[in-house]
């Protein structure tokens, strides 16, 4: 007799489809087909049965500390879990940024006490350097050694030209320890010098965000950060790639050997740069900018072949009020939205329903590969006995029209309102414990649990 059991669903793994029963004892899936019964049953005849999505790039915590006037993202890890919930994500990797005077360790022991206060999901946490010092870089052996084997460093901040060669060795070190390192790929000092040059011709409207940020802002970071890794013999992550021209980058350097990892983000496959002729188009704001229909042609393209690997949303969600602020210019537009609760029901309708996406590809991108890359798999990323029991029970048939403020995320909009989506979750499971059942969310505050990763696979 189990806790629970998934009566006749077909599960869908990276590696096989088929009819299964599955039977669980919380926390850990502990049978699949055979004779077995449940104190609690769900009958999953004609519903898919996925592993829970792991969103290994959120932002639920802020990036700085609060002060007088300091806008902030309007989620925190509940809200932010209840949104995973809905979307069938079972695991989030929140970015945790290094306030001022803070080192690595000082900054997740801080994010660690608010998700064990608030996550209602599992939660891994990526620190990021943004005070490259001796002392700081010192800790990162450290860091892998107590589970938190990734690092993530953005190559547009003012401080990365002057010192370049404190990252380069961060992630080194972060190599040695068989971390992965996540790389924001842009160019920081020649998107300033775009910004002042829109500036100085009257140009640095929000609808100009585009132009102020090209793609070779984009696909020459991308450059350089593939010679850096090489340079520190370590893996990187290229974090929401958005353009061919980047993605050509990362793949002449896959098939080199290179160690180098895509991810992109919904708001890529999507949408492109016409929106920001709205009168609304502040809204579509996040870095880097909307593309071209060409880019989002081979953002799909890249999926299909496995050029991409993940999915991620990069959720950093402002309200409207916020993200339409007449004052704001293409130098310090809110870039972000709320992106959780609908990764993967879009990606399900917009690629398996629409594109012929394969199922399994699904899952790869969705949870199986972010799982391998960021240490946690097989216990997240997958349906097999001694995993956790992490699982979306899929209605493919499901119609619902995308309302922002009927969702989880304090956002109250989204960016896709109005667009109707194939596919949604019926029941998402987290650990062995059903808490989304048809719409109802029962997961309380604090319930989740961060996850102690171990090294970064190669895929």
């Amino acid at each position: 007799m189990f806790d629970l059991v998934i009566r006749g669903g077909t599960l869908v793994t990276a590696g096989q489809t088929g009819v299964a029963d599955v039977g669980i004892d919380e926390p850990h899936v502990v049978q699949i087909g055979g004779e077995m019964r449940g104190r609690r049953e769900i009958a999953a005849a004609g519903l898919y049965v996925f592993p829970g999505g792991v969103d290994a790039h959120v932002h639920l915590s802020q990036p700085a500390p609060p002060a007088p006037g300091r806008e902030l993202w309007v989620d925190d890890f509940f809200s932010g879990s209840l949104a995973a919930i809905a979307g069938g994500v079972t695991t989030v990797g929140n970015m945790t940024f290094q306030w001022p005077g803070e080192t690595l360790v000082d900054a997740l022991e801080r994010d660690l006490k608010a998700a064990a206060r608030e996550a209602a999901v599992d939660v891994i946490l990526h620190p990021v350097l943004t005070e490259p010092t001796d002392a700081v870089i010192a800790q990162i052996p450290a860091l892998a050694d107590s589970g938190h084997t990734s690092l993530k460093i953005f190559m547009t901040r003012s401080n990365f030209e002057p010192q370049l060669e404190r990252y380069l060795e961060a992630m080194r070190q972060a190599g040695m320890a068989k971390m992965l390192t996540l790389v924001h790929c842009e160019d920081g000092a020649v998107m300033r010098f775009v910004h002042q040059r829109l500036a100085a011709e009257g140009r640095d409207a929000v609808r100009y965000y585009p132009d102020s940020r090209p793609v070779y802002t984009e696909a020459s970071a991308t450059e350089r950060a593939i010679a850096m890794a090489q340079a520190a013999g370590a893996p990187i992550y290229v974090v929401h790639l958005s353009s061919a021209a980047a993605l050509a980058h990362c793949r002449r350097a896959r098939a080199a050997g290179e160690r180098v990892y895509v991810e992109t983000r919904p708001l890529y496959l999507y949408l492109t740069r016409e929106r920001f002729e709205d009168p609304d188009g502040a809204k579509y704001v996040g870095a880097p900018a909307l593309r071209e229909p060409a880019d989002v042609a081979a953002l799909w393209g890249g999926l299909e072949s496995g050029d991409i690997q993940c999915v991620c949303t990069d959720h950093a969600p402002w309200n409207l009020r916020q993200k339409l602020d007449p004052t704001l210019t293409v130098a310090n537009a809110r870039q972000g939205v709320a992106d959780l609760e609908t990764l993967m029901p879009m990606l399900f309708s917009e690629g398996v329903v629409k594109r012929g996406l394969s199922l399994s590809r699904f899952v790869e991108i969705t949870s199986t590969n972010a799982a391998k890359l960021f240490g946690l798999y097989p216990q997240k990323g997958t349906i097999a006995v001694g995993a956790d029991a992490d699982l979306v029970v899929w209605d493919a048939e499901r119609r619902r029209r995308i309302d922002g403020a009927l969702m989880q995320s304090r956002a109250g909009y989204s960016v896709y309102d109005g667009l109707d989506v194939q596919g949604w979750p019926a029941y998402t499971i987290s650990r062995g414990e059903v808490v989304l059942d048809h719409g109802t969310i029962s997961a309380p505050r604090g319930r989740g649990r961060w996850v102690r990763r171990g090294p970064t696979a190669a895929l």
